[in-house]
C-alpha cells in the first residue's frame, strides 16, 4: 500500500470514529431528560445541547488562536478527551437525574472542543492535498451505518461501549499524534490566502441550506418527543438513505478540487420543497424522511468540505474549519426561536422558494457553478512535503547549523508562528529561540526570516 493511501486510510478511520462517537452521543443525550422533564423541558434539552456543541468549538479556536503551541493543544485535547470518556461512561450506565442532564450538556461540550481539532487537522490535510472528500463520504457512512446498526436496529447493544471505546480510542491516537503545525510543509507565504469574500458567501449559502432542513428538523423533533419516539422517529430506517448520498460525495469530493460539491448539494438539497408540501400526510411521513436525509447529508457534505478547503488561507483555520457544523447548531436554534415548525406549511413552501432563488444567484456570483480549476501561478518552485527535511539538511551541512539551529530553522520557514510559539512547541524559552534565531541569521547571511524562507524554498540546484 502506497504511503498516500495509507494516509487517505488514517484519515477516513479517524473521521468515521468522530463522526460514529458524535452520533452515538448525541443520541443518547437528545432524550437525558426522558422520565426526568415533561415533553417542553425535553424539547429545551435538545435545543440546550446545540449551544453546548456551539461552545465546545469555539473553546477549541480559542485556545488554538490565544495558545497556539503544540504542547498547550495537547494537554487541552487531552483533558477534552478525558472529560468525554467520563461524560459516556455515566451517559451509557447511568440513570435520567438532574446530574444525569449535566452530564450530557459536559459531554457534548467535550465533544466539541476535540470535534474542532478533527476539522482543523482534517482541513490542513486537505491543504496538503489529502483525499479528505473521500475520507469525509466513506467515514459519515461507516459511522452511519455501525450506528444503525448497534444503537437503533438493536437497541442499546452490549456492543455499542466497546465499539465506542474503539473509536475513542483511535480517534485519541490520531488527534495527539497527528500536530497540525507540523502537517503542512508548504511554505505559508505560498499558501492561497482566503478573502473575506469567499467566508462570506460560504456562511450564506452554508446557511441557506441549512434552512431547508430546519422546519422539518424542528417540526419532526417536536412529534418524536410528544409520540415518545413510537409513531414518529427521527432514527428508523429512513436514516439509512445517509449512506448512498454521503458515498456519493465520496466519489465527487475531491474531483476538480470539489468543484461538483456546491452545484451536487444544490440539486439533492431541491427534494427538501417537498418536506413542505407532504407534511401532514401520514402516509407519506417515510417518503418526507427519505427525502430529508438526502438533504442533510447533501447540505453536511457542502458546508464540511468547502469550510475545509478555505479554512487553511484564513488567520484563524481552527475558527473557520468547523465553522459549518457551527452553523448547522445555530440554524436549529434559529429555526426554534422563530417557530418555523407552526408556520403553516404554505408559508414554508413560500420562503423555501425565496431562499433558494437567493441562494443560486449566490453560487453564481460565488463562480460555484464554474468548473474548471484555476491555474497555479505560483511565481517560484516550492520544496514538497518529501523533500523538506532533505533541504534542511542541506541547509544545516551547508552552514554548519547545530541540531538546536535546524530545529528552530525548521520552524521559521515551515509555520507563521511567532517566536514565543516556537518556544512553546519545541519546549525551549523565547530567549533560546532569539539566541539560535540570530546564530542562524549570522551563519546564513540572512537578515529576515522571509530572507530565510527565499533560501529554503529556493531552486534545488542552490543547496
Amino acid at each position: 500500500m502506497s504511503d498516500n493511501n495509507k494516509k487517505t486510510l488514517l484519515l477516513t478511520a479517524a473521521f468515521a470514529a468522530f463522526v460514529f462517537l458524535q452520533f452515538t452521543v448525541l443520541r443518547i443525550c437528545n432524550s437525558a431528560g426522558e422520565g426526568y422533564l415533561d415533553v417542553s423541558g425535553q424539547e429545551q434539552v435538545y435545543y440546550a445541547l446545540q449551544v453546548f456543541v456551539i461552545i465546545g468549538f469555539f473553546a477549541n479556536a480559542a485556545v488554538r488562536t490565544f495558545a497556539p503551541g503544540d504542547k498547550v493543544r495537547r494537554i487541552t485535547l487531552a483533558c477534552a478527551l478525558a472529560g468525554f470518556f467520563i461524560g459516556s461512561a455515566i451517559l451509557i450506565f447511568g440513570k435520567s437525574s438532574g446530574f444525569y442532564l449535566v452530564t450530557a450538556f459536559a459531554t457534548v461540550l467535550f465533544l466539541g472542543f476535540f470535534g474542532g481539532a478533527a476539522y482543523e487537522i482534517m482541513s490542513r490535510a486537505t491543504a496538503l492535498g489529502e483525499k479528505t472528500g473521500f475520507a469525509m463520504g466513506i467515514g459519515c457512512a461507516a459511522a452511519v451505518a455501525l450506528q444503525y446498526v448497534l444503537q437503533i436496529q438493536w437497541g442499546k447493544t452490549a456492543l455499542l461501549p466497546v465499539f465506542m471505546l474503539a473509536a475513542f480510542v483511535m480517534l485519541s491516537f490520531f488527534l495527539l499524534k497527528y500536530p497540525p503545525e507540523k502537517s503542512v510543509q508548504a511554505a505559508p507565504a505560498n499558501r492561497e490566502k482566503t478573502a473575506p469574500r469567499q467566508i462570506v458567501f460560504a456562511c450564506l449559502i452554508a446557511a441557506a441550506l441549512l434552512f431547508f432542513a430546519s422546519f422539518y428538523n424542528n417540526y419532526i423533533h417536536r412529534l418524536q418527543i410528544s409520540s415518545g419516539y413510537g409513531q414518529y422517529n427521527v432514527y428508523s430506517w429512513p436514516r439509512l438513505m445517509l449512506i448512498p448520498c454521503y458515498l456519493f460525495f465520496a466519489f465527487i469530493g475531491d474531483k476538480r478540487q470539489g468543484k461538483f460539491v456546491p452545484v451536487a448539494a444544490l440539486c439533492i438539497a431541491l427534494a427538501a420543497l417537498l418536506n413542505s408540501v407532504l407534511t401532514g400526510s401520514e402516509g407519506a411521513y417515510e417518503l418526507n424522511m427519505c427525502l430529508f436525509y438526502c438533504a442533510i447529508a447533501a447540505l453536511a457534505s457542502y458546508y464540511i468540505l468547502v469550510f475545509w478547503r478555505i479554512a487553511q488561507g484564513t488567520r484563524h483555520p481552527a475558527l473557520w474549519a468547523p465553522m459549518g457544523r457551527v452553523l448547522d447548531s445555530f440554524s436549529v436554534l434559529a429555526a426554534a426561536a422563530l417557530k418555523l415548525s407552526t408556520l403553516p406549511s404554505t408559508a414554508v413552501l413560500t420562503l423555501n422558494i425565496i431562499v433558494l432563488a437567493v441562494m443560486i444567484v449566490l453560487m453564481a456570483i460565488n463562480g460555484d457553478f464554474n468548473f474548471s480549476v484555476p491555474e497555479d501561478r505560483t511565481p517560484t518552485p516550492q520544496a514538497s512535503p518529501f523533500d523538506a527535511e532533505e533541504r534542511l539538511s542541506r541547509l544545516s551541512e551547508r552552514f554548519g547549523l547545530t541540531p538546536k539551529e535546524t530545529a528552530v530553522l525548521r520552524e521559521l520557514v515551515l509555520t507563521e508562528d511567532k517566536q514565543e510559539a516556537i518556544g512553546q512547541s519545541l519546549s525551549i524559552k523565547k530567549s533560546t529561540v532569539q539566541f539560535h534565531t540570530t546564530s542562524i541569521y549570522r551563519k546564513t547571511g540572512a537578515s529576515t526570516r522571509s530572507g530565510l524562507c527565499e533560501l529554503f524554498y529556493g531552486s534545488q540546484e542552490d543547496l
